[in-house]
C-alpha cells in the first residue's frame, strides 16, 4: 500500500539521503524522522535575498553572518510542511518559511544548514546553540516562552486524531478517545494534553518520536489514534486518502512559532517584521497555497503576537 511503503520509507532514508537538493543537510539527530514521503515536491519559492541588514544587539545574527549561513532545525516527516522529498529535496510550509527567514536576513536560503531534532529536543537545540532557529510545527505555549523566544505565530492549528477510514467510534473527537488506544510523539503538546485531560486511560498511551512511527502503528491496528495537530494529520491523510481519516473535531488552538533563543529579543522583533510583511505582501499566502495548501487546511495569516 502506499501509505505503508510512505510511513516504512520514512524510517530509514536518512541514513542515504545526507545533502538535499534545498541546502545544506547537517547530521540528522537520533530520531529525528528523516526521509522521503512522494513524488518530486516541485519548484520552491523563489525569494529575494536582503542586503545590508544588521541586527544590533542579537548574538545569534552575529553567529550567522560570522559562518555566512543559518542553522535551522526542522522536521522531515510531515507531508506538506516538513519532509524530504523522493530526490532529497526538503519540501514544505515550515521550510519555506524557515528559507523566506533567511533571505529577509540577508542569507542565501540554498545555503541552510538543516538539523532535524525531534520535538522533545528542540528546547536544548535552541538554548545549547546547535541551532539558529528552529521552524516545525513548535506551538508557542507559557511553559515554552520560559526556556526559549518565539516569533509569529506565522500558522495556527487544532489538535485532532487520524483513525483508520473505516473507524466511525471516534467521531466525536476527544470526548470518543476514553478506552482507546493513542498514539503521539514524545514532548509534543498534543500527548500532554490527553494526559492533563485524562482523555485515555494512561497504559494506552504510547509515544514515539516521531509522528510518522505512530501512523506506522495505526496502520498496523497496533493504536487507535494518533493525535496532533491538524495540519499535520491531514498531509498523512492527503497520501492515504483510502485508509486514513481525519476526525475534524479540532479541540485545541496550537499556534505555531519560530523557535529563537531566550534572551535574543532582537532577532525576535526582526523575525516579527519580516513575518509581517510577508502576511500583508502577499509572499505568506503564495507560500501557503504551495504547500500546506494542498492538505485543505485554511489559509489565512494570523495576528503576531509581539512581546
Amino acid at each position: 500500500m502506499r501509505m505503508r511503503n510512505l510511513v516504512a520509507t520514512l524510517g530509514v532514508a536518512a541514513l542515504a539521503l545526507t545533502v538535499g537538493a534545498c541546502g545544506k543537510d547537517g547530521e540528522p539527530a537520533a530520531g529525528g524522522g528523516g526521509g522521503s514521503t512522494t513524488g518530486d515536491c516541485g519548484e520552491l519559492h523563489k525569494f529575494d535575498v536582503a542586503t545590508g541588514v544588521d541586527v544590533p544587539g542579537s548574538a545569534t545574527f552575529a553567529k550567522i553572518k560570522a559562518r555566512g549561513n543559518a542553522v535551522v532545525g526542522v522536521k522531515a516527516d510531515q507531508p506538506n510542511l516538513g519532509y524530504k522529498d523522493a530526490n532529497g529535496k526538503r519540501c514544505g510550509f515550515d521550510i519555506e518559511i524557515a528559507r523566506m527567514v533567511s533571505a529577509q536576513l540577508g542569507f542565501d536560503p540554498e545555503k541552510i544548514e538543516y538539523k532535524e531534532i525531534p520535538s522533545a529536543n528542540r528546547e536544548t537545540a535552541i538554548a545549547g546553540g546547535e541551532i539558529d532557529y528552529y521552524v516545525g510545527t513548535y506551538s508557542i505555549t507559557d511553559k515554552r516562552k520560559k526556556l526559549v523566544s518565539f516569533a509569529g505565530p506565522y500558522f495556527i492549528a487544532g489538535q485532532d486524531l487520524l483513525v483508520r477510514k473505516d473507524d466511525t467510534s471516534m467521531d466525536a473527537g476527544k470526548d470518543g478517545l476514553k478506552g482507546k488506544k493513542v498514539c503521539s510523539a514524545t514532548g509534543s503538546t498534543p500527548i500532554q494534553k490527553v494526559k492533563d485531560e485524562g482523555l485515555t486511560e494512561p497504559n494506552n498511551i504510547s509515544e514515539f518520536k516521531t509522528y510518522s512511527e505512530c501512523v506506522s502503528q495505526l496502520l498496523d491496528n497496533k493504536t487507535d489514534a494518533v493525535t496532533t495537530d491538524d495540519a499535520i494529520l491531514k498531509g498523512y491523510a492527503a497520501n492515504a486518502p483510502d485508509e486514513l481519516r481525519v476526525v475534524g473535531k479540532p479541540f485545541s488552538t496550537e499556534k505555531y512559532g519560530i523557535g529563537l533563543p531566550l534572551a535574543d529579543k532582537a532577532l525576535r522583533d526582526k523575525v516579527n517584521a519580516g513575518l509581517e510583511a510577508s502576511f500583508t505582501d502577499g509572499t505568506w499566502k503564495a507560500v501557503y497555497d504551495e504547500t500546506l495548501g494542498k492538505s485543505g487546511s485554511a489559509g489565512t495569516p494570523p495576528q503576531l503576537e509581539k512581546y
